[in-house]
C-alpha cells in the first residue's frame, strides 16, 4: 500500500488519527462548521453594504480554521515523514488564495477538501469495519470444565486440552473436536457454508488428540461459528489467538499491503506525474512574464492547476477496490491475500485441479483387499494399518480407518521409523522386519534411494486388473514376502459437476486435473466431473512441471488441499486451497483459501474477483479521465472552486463505487446463498 493510500484510507498503522476530542465524527463537524462559517459570511457581505468589512472576513477565517484543521495536521505528519501530499498542496492553494485577498474562494477550497476526506474517512471506514467485524465473532468468555467444575473464564485463557461446554445457539469460543453431544452448527461465519452442518463426537478422542488434522469435518468445530440445539462439549485444540477465525483476521488485515499490478501501475505512475505537475505550476507561476496579465492571475491560476492535477483519487481508486473486493470475500468463506491474487483471479482463463480432497470427496475407502497365495486377510490388514497409522496422508488415513473396522477391535501390531517417499509411498519396521507400502512403480526402481525388488506377478497382475476397474492400488510387502493389494475408490464430490460447469460460463475455458493416481483412475474422475483433460501418473515434481508448462501459454490457478499439493500452487499464477478452515498448511502457502470443503465456492472468488477488477479499472479510467479534464480547463481560466469540487467529487465517486463490492449478492448458479 503507497503512503498515499494510507493518507486517504487511514490504516490503523497510520501515526494520526482523524477522530478528535467530539469523536470519530470530529472531521465531518469541523468539515460542517467551515461549510457554515464560509455561507454565514457569503450572506453577510451580501445582505447589507453597511456591515463592517471585519465580520465576513472573520467568519472566512473561521471557514479557514475548522476547514483547515485536519488538513494542516496531517501535512505536517507528512512532512515529518518526508512526503509531499495532496494535502501540502490544498493548504499552499489555499494560502495563495489568502495571499492574494481571495478568502472566499480559500475558505471554499479548504470547506470542499475536508468535507470530501471526511466522507471518504467515513465510507473507507465501512470497508475497515466489514473486516474487523469478523474479529468480534468469537465470544470474550468460554464455560471451561476444570476438575469437575464449570467454571467461565476469558478465551484468551483457554489452553490446548481443555473440555468447553457450549449451550444451544451460543457462539464457540475456540477450535476443537466435539466429545459429547449433537448438533447442527452453523459454520457460515467463518466457511461461508448457508446451511447448518451436523456435527458428532469423534469414535476414538485420544487418537483425535495426536492426529488433529486427522479430524473429520463431522467432529471439527471452529471458533465464531453458532451452536445449533443441542448442548456440546469440545476439547479445545488451539488457543484463541491461533484458531482459524484470529488467523483470518490476520491474514485479511495483512493482505492490504500486498499490491495489485494495477496499483503498482498508479504508484509508478505517480512517481512521475507529481513532479511533472509541480513543473508545470512553477512554469505557470511566471506565465505572466510571457503574456500581458497581473502576476495574481498568473499565481491563481497555478494554484487551480495544482488543485486539479492532484492525483487524490487516482491513488485511491485500487486500494479502496481490493480492500472491498477481500472484505466480502471473507465475509463469504473466501480469504483473499491481497490485491495481486484478487486481481490475478479474476483474470484467469485455465485452472488445473488436484484430484484427492479436491475433485473428490478426500475420504476414500477400502473398496478391495487381494491377498497372496499363503497370506491371510488379517495378517494384511494388522501390517498395512500398523505402518499407515504413523502417516498423514489420506490414503494412509483410508486404510486405517476401514481396516481397524475389518478387524473388529483386533489392536493392531505397533510399526515405527516411518519414512515418506513422495508420490510413490511410505517404508517402515515392524516385527524386526522392513515393510513397504505403495504404488506397483515404487517396487522394481532405486527412485526410493534403495534397490527394492520388483513385485511377484501374482501381484502385478491383480493391481493391474484393480486398476482397470479405477481403483486406487497399493501394494504391500513385509521383509521378502509379498502380501497383496489394497484397492481404493474415492467418490467424486456431487458439487463438482455444477461448479465446474459455472466456471466455464465465468470464463474459465480449460480446466485439466493433474493427479498422482494412475491414468485410467485420473480419466474416470475426470469423465465423471465434466472435465476434458486429466493428466495421471504425476509425481509431485511433475505436478510443478505441468504448472509451469502451463504458465508458458496462459496464467493459470492450482486448486488443491495445500499439503502436497504447495509446490504446485507456489509455481501458479494464484494458489487455491480448499478447506482450509481446518488446516494451518492450506492458510499458509495458498493465495486463495476456500474456508469450507466446497468446489461451489470457487465461481463466488472467481466471480466476485472478476467484478472488482473490473471496479478498478472503472476507478483507474474515472480518476485520470477527471485529470485528463480538469488540467487544461483550469489552465483555461476554471476556478479553484470549481477545480476542487469536481476533484473532491471524482474521489468520492471511486470510493462508494468500489463500496459496492461489499453488497455483492452471488446469483444461486454462482455459489452458495452466504
Amino acid at each position: 500500500m503507497s503512503d498515499k493510500h494510507k493518507d486517504h484510507s487511514h490504516s490503523e498503522t497510520e501515526p494520526h488519527s482523524h477522530a478528535g476530542f467530539l469523536g470519530a465524527n470530529t472531521e465531518l463537524l469541523f468539515a460542517l462548521a467551515s461549510g457554515f462559517m464560509l455561507a454565514a459570511g457569503f450572506i453577510i457581505g451580501k445582505v447589507s453594504a453597511s456591515t463592517p468589512a471585519w465580520l465576513p472576513f472573520i467568519c472566512y477565517l473561521s471557514a479557514y480554521f475548522f476547514g483547515g484543521f485536519f488538513t494542516l495536521r496531517e501535512a505536517i505528519e507528512n512532512l515529518r515523514h518526508k512526503r509531499f501530499e495532496i494535502d501540502t498542496l490544498m493548504l499552499v492553494a489555499a494560502a495563495g488564495a489568502a495571499a492574494l485577498g481571495a478568502w472566499a474562494e480559500g475558505a471554499l477550497l479548504l470547506f470542499l477538501f475536508s468535507l470530501g476526506h471526511a466522507l471518504e474517512h467515513y465510507a473507507m471506514g465501512r470497508a475497515k469495519r466489514a473486516i474487523e467485524a469478523l474479529a468480534e465473532l468469537a465470544p470474550k468468555t468460554a464455560m471451561v470444565r476444570r476438575n469437575e467444575q464449570l467454571l467461565e473464564i476469558p478465551v484468551e485463557a483457554l489452553e490446548v486440552g481443555d473440555i468447553v461446554v457450549v449451550r444451544p445457539n451460543e457462539r464457540l469460543p475456540a477450535d476443537g473436536f466435539l466429545i459429547k453431544g449433537t448438533s447442527s452448527i452453523n459454520q457460515a461465519p467463518v466457511t461461508g457454508e448457508s446451511i447448518p452442518v451436523d456435527k458428532h463426537p469423534v469414535d476414538d478422542p485420544e487418537f483425535a488428540r495426536k492426529r488433529p488434522d486427522s479430524i473429520e469435518a463431522a467432529s471439527k468445530v471452529f471458533a465464531g461459528t453458532i451452536n445449533g440445539g443441542g448442548a456440546i462439549e469440545i476439547e479445545v485444540t488451539s488457543r484463541s489467538s491461533d484458531s482459524a477465525l484470529a488467523r483470518v483476521v490476520k491474514m485479511v488485515s495483512e493482505a492490504e499491503i500486498r499490491k495489485s499490478p494495477t496499483q503498482r501501475f498508479t504508484d509508478k505512475f505517480e512517481r512521475i506525474f507529481v513532479p511533472a505537475v509541480l513543473g508545470l505550476v512553477v512554469i505557470l507561476l511566471f506565465a505572466w512574464v510571457v503574456i500581458d496579465e497581473p502576476f495574481r492571475d498568473s499565481f491563481y491560476r497555478a494554484m487551480a492547476v495544482l488543485v486539479a492535477a492532484s492525483p487524490c483519487a487516482l491513488a485511491i481508486a485500487t486500494p479502496s477496490a481490493v480492500l472491498s473486493g477481500i472484505a466480502r470475500a471473507a465475509r463469504g468463506g473466501v480469504l483473499i491475500k491481497g490485491g495481486a491474487p484478487l486481481e490475478e483471479l479474476g483474470a484467469l482463463t485455465a485452472m488445473a485441479f488436484d484430484k484427492t480432497g479436491t475433485l473428490t470427496e478426500g475420504r476414500p475407502h477400502i473398496t478391495d483387499i487381494v491377498v497372496a497365495q499363503g497370506v491371510s486377510e488379517e495378517e494384511l490388514l494388522r501390517v498395512a494399518v500398523a505402518v499407515e497409522a504413523l502417516s498423514d496422508h489420506p490414503l494412509a488415513a483410508a486404510i486405517t480407518r476401514d481396516g481397524r473396522k475389518r478387524l473388529a477391535g483386533k489392536e493392531p501390531a505397533q510399526a515405527e521409523n516411518l519414512q515418506s517417499y513422495a508420490g510413490l509411498g511410505v517404508s517402515a519396521q515392524l516385527d524386526g522386519k522392513t515393510v513397504w507400502i505403495g504404488k506397483a512403480k515404487m517396487f522394481g526402481n532405486e527412485e526410493t534411494g534403495q534397490a527394492i525388488a520388483p513385485l511377484n506377478p501374482q501381484t502385478t497382475e491383480a493391481i493391474n486388473a484393480l486398476r482397470n476397474n479405477g481403483r486406487t492400488v497399493m501394494a504391500i510387502r513385509h521383509g521378502e514376502r509379498d502380501l497383496g493389494a489394497i484397492g481404493l475408490m474415492d467418490t467424486p464430490r456431487p458439487a463438482a459437476k455444477a461448479a465446474l460447469a459455472t466456471l466455464r460460463q465465468l470464463g474459465i475455458s480449460r480446466m485439466i486435473m493433474i493427479s498422482g493416481d494412475n491414468q485410467q483412475v485420473a480419466e474416470a474422475v475426470a469423465k465423471e466431473v465434466g472435465l476434458d483433460e486429466a493428466w495421471g501418473d504425476l509425481m509431485p515434481q511433475d505436478k510443478v512441471t505441468a504448472i509451469r508448462k502451463l504458465r508458458e501459454t496462459t496464467q493459470v490457478a492450482m486448486v488443491g488441499d495445500g499439503v502436497n499439493d504447495a509446490p504446485a500452487m507456489a509455481n501458479a499464477s494464484v494458489g487455491i486451497a480448499m478447506g482450509a478452515a481446518g488446516s494451518d498448511v492450506a492458510l499458509e502457502t495458498a493465495d486463495v483459501a476456500l474456508m469450507a470443503d466446497d468446489l461451489r465456492h470457487l465461481p463466488f472468488a472467481v466471480d466476485l474477483s472478476r467484478r472488482t477488477r473490473r471496479i478498478i479499472l472503472q476507478n483507474v479510467f474515472v480518476s485520470l479521465g477527471v485529470v485528463a479534464l480538469l488540467v487544461p480547463a483550469t489552465i483555461m481560466g476554471l476556478g479553484i472552486g470549481a477545480a476542487v469540487a469536481v476533484h473532491e467529487g471524482s474521489t468520492l465517486i471511486v470510493v462508494f463505487n468500489a463500496l459496492r463490492l461489499l453488497a455483492y449478492t452471488p446469483t444461486k448458479n454462482i455459489a452458495p446463498e452466504a
